[in-house]
């Protein structure tokens, strides 16, 4: 897929009668009913006068709709997911910062978003009621504001998605991701995975994170493959949705997959005949003991990797047999380039300390509205990560900490 294309291009790959989205007792949604999503959702957010420069907060549960909804406000806006569970100051805070033009929501979820949203005048867009029958994540946007229509079509170069910085020891960042920075990183994600039309993934994963977002979603649809959406992660559900979603992969941070394991032994035939091809774990350290249970449980490698929101997810990842992979390393260069920085900003020697910097198209070209932040984010055209590792001659890179301890 060309990088200059939108976000709307990466769908490309996915044929017109494929199955892109699924959900459990729905029937599937088609690529084809997928384009159809991303057009009809372009019409509507334009007939309201919302165009690519307008930030679109996005406030729904886990499941089809919000896959479907995000992609398709971020192929024609920018979108800017955030937790649902979020109470009324901090969506205060997020809307105000994002200056968001409208808000999206599920009119059944009574979300204090809302009563935010009239407080600024934002135009606010529930979901109708789905059709009966319908397929899974099919939407349609009621909207209580008019405006004059404004037809621009989005640029590859404008913000698809907004996502904030943790914020755990300064007021959080905004992360502005292009079309090109999203499809590059789901181009570099399906290719280390080597996905294809085949594969299935069961997500887990939240999708107001970069994680369930990009690792999950984006780079299942850049393959052309399909992602079965649930409503979130249920260590006593995980099974079942095996079973329902037959997938051949699925992705998750370390706490899950230390919950999936110690539910293991007792569902043993489950995990044994689910038929995995890889289970990847990113997003935090995981714990050796915990990947080798992982694929003695499930028969199938387990794929490690490193990423961060700047980098739209992605920056490094072990390889699927018979490449290298170890545990306790996070793998070699996945997308960006990578390298290591001593004190004088120079690349160290392999097997030495410093700090990891990256750089590539996958990687943010800047915080919104922090010059500050970015004074010390970049060293000479590298992003600088802040966290501390080594890489080996053979390019395999672990991480020994952080530049500035962070407590979480």
């Amino acid at each position: 897929m060309p990088t200059d294309a939108g976000l709307a291009a990466l769908l490309n790959r996915g044929q017109n009668n494929d199955n892109a989205i699924l959900a459990e007792n729905q029937p599937p949604l088609t690529y084809a009913g997928l384009r159809s999503q991303i057009a009809a959702c372009g019409d509507q957010l334009q007939h309201i006068g919302i165009g690519p420069s307008d930030r679109v907060a996005i406030v729904l549960p886990n499941g089809p709709r919000m896959a479907t909804a995000f992609v398709a406000v971020a192929a024609n806006a920018c979108a800017a997911p955030l937790n649902p569970a979020y109470r009324t100051d901090e969506f205060r805070f997020f809307l105000e910062d994002l200056d968001a033009t409208a808000l999206i929501i599920d009119p059944a979820e009574d979300s204090p978003a809302v009563e935010v949203a009239r407080e600024r005048g934002m135009h606010i867009l529930a979901l109708g009621p789905a059709p009966e029958n319908s397929a899974a994540g099919a939407f349609a946007l009621t909207e209580q504001h008019r405006a004059p229509p404004r037809p621009t079509p989005p640029a590859p170069i404008d913000a698809s998605l907004i996502l904030h910085t943790s914020g755990t020891t300064s007021r959080p960042k905004m992360v502005p991701l292009t079309a090109v920075n999203l499809s590059a990183s789901a181009n570099h994600i399906a290719t280390t995975l080597q996905l294809a039309p085949a594969d299935r993934c069961l997500n887990i994963m939240p999708l107001f994170h970069i994680h369930g977002l990009v690792g999950a979603l984006l780079s299942t649809l850049y393959a052309g493959a399909s992602i079965f959406c649930t409503p979130g992660f249920n260590a006593l559900r995980f099974f079942g949705s095996l079973a329902d979603a037959q997938p051949t992969w699925f992705t998750a941070v370390p706490t899950m997959h230390q919950a999936i394991l110690a539910r293991a032994a007792r569902n043993e035939s489950q995990a044994r005949d689910a038929g995995l091809r890889f289970i990847r774990s990113s997003s935090a350290s995981l714990p050796p003991q915990v990947l080798t249970g992982l694929e003695a449980a499930f028969g199938c490698p387990v794929i490690e990797s490193y990423g961060m929101t700047e980098a739209a997810h992605q920056m490094a990842s072990n390889q699927l047999p018979p490449g290298d992979r170890q545990a306790g390393a996070v793998g070699v260069a996945a997308g960006p380039e990578i390298a290591v920085l001593g004190g004088d900003n120079q690349p160290v020697q392999p097997g030495a300390v410093g700090e990891i910097v990256i750089r590539g198209p996958n990687v943010m070209t800047g915080y919104v509205n922090n010059p500050s932040a970015n004074e010390g984010a970049f060293i000479d055209g590298w992003f600088r990560t802040g966290d501390q590792g080594v890489l080996d001659p053979a390019g395999m890179l672990r991480i020994t900490g952080r530049l500035k301890e962070i407590i979480n």
